[in-house]
C-alpha cells in the first residue's frame, strides 16, 4: 500500500467530471491496490472520505470511514465503505448547515447545506451492487464525496463565503 499525493484546488483533475468504473476491473489487483492505496492516504490525512479525483484518479470511485466515537461522526460512527459509479438521491426537503473542510483545500473551513437524509446506490469493493439510506453526518460525507466525482468541492455549495475561515484561527478564536 502506498500513501499517494492529494490534489489540490487549482488542479484540472478535481474540477473534471470523474468517468465511471467499467465493473468488470473492479476486482483486478490494480484496481484493488487503488482502493487500498486510498483508505491509506484518507487515514494518513485524517480525513474521513477521499474520492479518487483527490488523489490524480479521474474515476468515479470514493472510500468513508468515520472511526466509532470520533467527534465528527458521533458515537456511531460510519464504517469503511467503498462507492464505485454512486448515485444520490435525497431524502429529506431540506438541507442541514454545517460546517466542512477537505483535503483538496487545505486549512480551511466553511458552512455547506447538505440534505439531512439520503439513499446511496453503488457498487461495492466486490462489485455488487447496493443502498443504503444515510442521515446526518454519514450522508453529509457521502454528499461531499460523490460531489468530488462530479468536480465540485464544497466551497462551490457554500451559501455565505463569509463563513470560509482558516481552522486554525476558528479553533484559536473559539
Amino acid at each position: 500500500m502506498a500513501i499517494l499525493k492529494v490534489a489540490r484546488i487549482g488542479n484540472p483533475v478535481v474540477r473534471a467530471r470523474a468517468k465511471n468504473v467499467d465493473p468488470a476491473v473492479i476486482r483486478t489487483s490494480d484496481f484493488q491496490r487503488l482502493l487500498d492505496d486510498m483508505v491509506e492516504t484518507m487515514h494518513e490525512y485524517d480525513g474521513v472520505g477521499v474520492a479518487a479525483p483527490q488523489v490524480h484518479v479521474s474515476l468515479r470511485v470514493a472510500v468513508l470511514e468515520v472511526p466509532r466515537g470520533d467527534g465528527r461522526g458521533g458515537r456511531k460512527g460510519v464504517p469503511l465503505t467503498v462507492l464505485i459509479n454512486p448515485k444520490v438521491t435525497p431524502l429529506s426537503p431540506r438541507a442541514q448547515l454545517e460546517i466542512e473542510g477537505c483535503l483538496s483545500v487545505p486549512g480551511l473551513r466553511g458552512v455547506v447545506p447538505r440534505f439531512e437524509k439520503v439513499r446511496l446506490e453503488a457498487l461495492g469493493r466486490d462489485g455488487r451492487p447496493y443502498s443504503v439510506i444515510a442521515t446526518g453526518f454519514h450522508a453529509r460525507v457521502i454528499q461531499h464525496e460523490v460531489d468530488h466525482l462530479d468536480g465540485n468541492v464544497y466551497l462551490d455549495r457554500m451559501l455565505d463565503m463569509k463563513s470560509l475561515g482558516f481552522l486554525e484561527e476558528m479553533e484559536r478564536l473559539s
